[in-house]
């Protein structure tokens, strides 16, 4: 018979806390219990957001990903869950909150050279989802084996992950197949072209003010040379014709996938802003136990670290939906699961 305590493995879960200040010849610091059970609880976390990535990047990874399939639906669900998850720990670390500087500084030096910047969990997070490594910063404080940084076995697990697709890699490919432009769906299209007439439309809502975002515009979907986005031109016309037209049937579900990951973004880098203002606080400028810059190295990151920040930029290019260019009949139809 199955018993709570043995399914969920109890013995091993709550035996896993071993404050070091607790150990004999040092002085107990009440508050490390504290301190390792919120970062346990965060890899516990972590470890979930691996489990729904694996399902999400495995449909992602298909050549071909069905529209009518419950596929995107579930991807779309548990990227959902990767939020409330996203929101929970930016929640949970209040918690670190309750502990002052006085009482971190009782147990901090017995945690050198350990750092929460060694969570091999969190680094593959990130790599997953698309963080890549020319994009850190600080980029030398990630690929090292030196005190402060990752065991081999780690590190050689984490540059295998970042040499793998991630998501924002897949998504742009899912993005470059979206159909709706096929030559056979514009056939009475009666105007110059959609992207000529949109980029009219776009003009026209600019404000004196705004008047130089049209050139921002181009560069960002008709770039002359090589494109300075993460995405590319196709991917990124794409994720704004499904943003402008949302509300066909089909794209319901793609609008909000694109959207659950700006949000992933922030609840991130809301996280990562929690992370700098505690560190701010217990500890002010000093250096941190993994020999990083401390407060100044999160504050790099807090700034840097924003993934799908192509996808964001795109409300940058919206307009009114009542001024939005009206849609050829034949492409109306196979936007509204019509047989």
């Amino acid at each position: 018979m199955m018993y709570y305590h043995e399914y969920l493995e109890l013995d091993k879960v709550l035996d896993a806390q071993h404050p070091k200040s607790f150990a004999p010849g040092q002085q107990p610091a009440h508050d490390e219990m504290l301190f390792i059970i919120v970062h346990q609880a965060y890899e516990l976390w972590f470890k979930q957001i691996q489990f729904e990535l694996d399902y999400i990047q495995g449909i992602f990874g298909q050549d071909h990903i069905n529209d009518n399939a419950e596929d995107l639906n579930l991807v779309r669900h548990r990227l959902h869950r990767i939020i409330r998850i996203l929101e929970l720990l930016n929640q949970q670390i209040t918690l670190l909150d309750t502990m002052t500087p006085l009482d971190f500084l009782e147990f901090r030096n017995l945690l050198t050279p350990s750092s929460g910047f060694q969570s091999l969990q969190y680094r593959l997070v990130e790599a997953r989802l698309g963080l890549r490594m020319e994009e850190r910063h600080h980029r030398e404080y990630y690929k090292r084996t030196n005190e402060g940084g990752f065991t081999t076995a780690h590190y050689d697990l984490l540059t295998r992950v970042e040499a793998g697709e991630n998501l924002l890699d897949q998504v742009n490919r899912w993005l470059e197949r979206m159909p709706f432009f096929r030559r056979e769906y514009w056939a009475s299209y009666p105007r110059n072209g959609f992207w000529d007439d949109y980029t009219v439309l776009y003009r026209e809502s600019l404000t004196e003010r705004e008047a130089g975002k049209i050139d921002d515009f181009r560069s960002f979907f008709f770039p002359d040379g090589a494109p300075s986005t993460l995405m590319s031109p196709e991917a990124l016309r794409s994720a704004l014709f499904i943003m402008l037209y949302r509300d066909f049937p089909v794209f319901q579900t793609s609008y909000q996938i694109l959207d659950a990951l700006i949000e992933i973004d922030h609840w991130m880098a809301g996280w990562r802003h929690k992370h700098l203002t505690m560190v701010r606080r217990m500890i002010g400028m000093r250096v941190g136990t993994g020999n990083t810059s401390g407060a100044g190295y999160l504050e790099g990151a807090l700034a840097r670290h924003y993934i799908y920040r192509d996808l964001a930029a795109l409300s940058t290019f919206l307009i009114e939906r009542r001024k939005l260019p009206r849609l050829p009949l034949e492409l109306i139809r196979h936007l509204s699961f019509n047989t």
